[in-house]
């Protein structure tokens, strides 16, 4: 049972469980985040060094993260790994090679994720599959290499815009994203947030790796 008023701006109230144990929450309006000039952009930034986790946690669960010649690895499921730094507007370019049956994703300001799926190239598009902004936008097309070959992602976000280039091809252009999608890290989107890589979900009984090589951020 879910109550609430609108208060100040706010809407408070409370949630009752079937097991009866009840919680008081808060909800304020979303930002629109509408930018005035486009944007500047500075210097790139390099997020990885090629040689260990500096600039990066592991959290959620054991860490499994290793950097294994040059590349930054993820050999099972486990942490999900999020960036010291939080960014507001950037471009990101972020490279990437999954094994048959992986599932995962990159979270913009921890809060957006755009979806790292194995499924087919000839698969209908949809807001859930490879480079979709999971749950509310779906890409135009499906252009996976496929599962064992390096792949890459370039990611433009300025306020709630977001345009997604998938191996050279722009599947997303300066589209809106209405809201944080399932797994974000908070709610707080008028805030700068940082990078986040979800862990390896198994989708299949084999095993399977994930490896990530971060470029640049600009």
């Amino acid at each position: 049972m879910v109550e609430g008023e609108l208060s100040g701006g706010s809407l408070k109230g409370t949630m009752v469980y079937p097991n009866g144990k009840k919680y008081s929450w808060t909800g304020v309006r979303a930002p629109y985040l509408k930018r005035e000039k486009a944007p500047v952009w500075g210097a790139p930034i390099k997020l990885f060094n090629g040689k260990d986790l500096t600039g990066w946690k592991a959290v959620g669960a054991a860490n499994q993260w290793i950097v294994k010649d040059g590349v930054l690895t993820s050999p099972k499921s486990g942490a999900n790994l999020i960036s010291d730094q939080k960014f507001e507007d950037f471009k990101l370019h972020v490279e990437f090679r999954y094994q048959k049956g992986s599932n995962s994703g990159v979270y913009l300001r921890g809060r957006y994720e755009v979806q790292i799926l194995d499924n087919d190239k000839s698969e209908h598009p949809s807001n859930v599959l490879y480079s979709g902004v999971y749950g509310f936008l779906t890409p135009s097309e499906i252009n996976s290499k496929g599962p064992g070959e390096w792949q890459s992602y370039d990611i433009t976000l300025i306020g709630r815009m977001v345009t997604i280039v998938a191996n050279g091809k722009t599947v997303i252009s300066n589209q809106e994203i209405p809201g944080i999608t399932g797994g974000a890290l908070d709610s707080n989107e008028g805030e700068p947030g940082p990078l986040y890589f979800q862990e390896i979900m198994v989708r299949s009984n084999s095993e399977i790796s994930r490896l990530h090589r971060l470029n640049k951020i600009y």
